[in-house]
């Protein structure tokens, strides 16, 4: 059977999950985890790919990445190759390792950007190894907290907030909220939608010129809010442009 071609992202964003064969183990140790975020880094250099998310699990591995100067199924052959090269010598095994290809799914807007995010940062208290976001050493949670390596932290850290210290403390409760997401699941592509169709819609609907929002009582900025979020094609960051409202006012209206 012909394999299914895959949904090319028009952000460049991806959700991509790595899976041992037959469940096998991809991590023994500490070094084997060391050595995998090192191959990141390595290849981060040479293609310029950005990292936003990541997370080793035992099994397993989540990555939040926007392809760099070539496509991405060339860099995760990169990828897998040379961490099948090094874990077969450090093992003394032949063969494969990685199950099938690495799935991924494209992040086209905001909303669903942090939601990946979130899901990837939280797979470690969904598997039961820890009970605390912050205790799993093998996260990027840990690069926004603490010291940046691979993680481009500057992008997602802003859409919180442009004070530093506020969006961290934004982006800890974000990331502990309890939360049913599930990511990788089958989508259909999705619409946009210009600027001026959003502000025509806000105007007939509300008689509002939407630049003047800020300016209205709170409970109508809720309510125009909570409108904007549910046009279909509309984004987050697309929101704030126009509305001059936080990324994260915007989530949790």
């Amino acid at each position: 059977m012909p394999r299914t071609a895959r949904e090319k992202s028009e952000s460049g964003i991806y959700h991509i999950m790595l899976r041992g064969i037959n469940q096998q183990t991809l991590f023994e140790d500490e070094e084997d985890n060391e050595k995998f975020i090192d191959i990141l880094e390595k290849y981060q250099e040479e293609i310029n790919y950005k990292i936003y998310a990541y997370c080793l699990m035992g099994n397993h591995v989540h990555l939040l990445m926007k392809e760099g100067k070539e496509e991405l199924s060339n860099t995760m052959k990169r990828i897998g190759a040379s961490y099948v090269y090094w874990y077969n010598w450090q093992y003394s095994r032949k063969g494969h390792l990685f199950q099938d290809r690495y799935k991924s799914e494209a992040v086209e807007d905001d909303r669903y950007f942090l939601t990946v995010l979130r899901y990837i940062h939280q797979n470690p208290i969904k598997a039961g190894i820890v009970k605390d976001i912050g205790a799993y050493e093998w996260s990027s949670y840990q690069e926004y907290i603490g010291g940046k390596r691979i993680v481009d932290t500057e992008f997602v850290l802003n859409m919180w907030d442009s004070d530093r210290n506020k969006s961290k403390q934004d982006f800890i409760i974000f990331n502990r909220e309890t939360s049913n997401d599930e990511c990788l699941e089958v989508t259909e592509a999705r619409k946009t939608i210009s600027d001026k169709e959003i502000k025509e819609l806000v105007m007939s609907k509300y008689r509002l010129v939407l630049s003047s929002l800020q300016n209205q009582p709170e409970e109508t900025q809720k309510e125009v809010l909570k409108y904007l979020k549910k046009i279909e094609g509309s984004s987050l960051r697309q929101i704030s442009r126009l509305t001059g409202f936080t990324v994260n006012k915007i989530y949790r209206s």
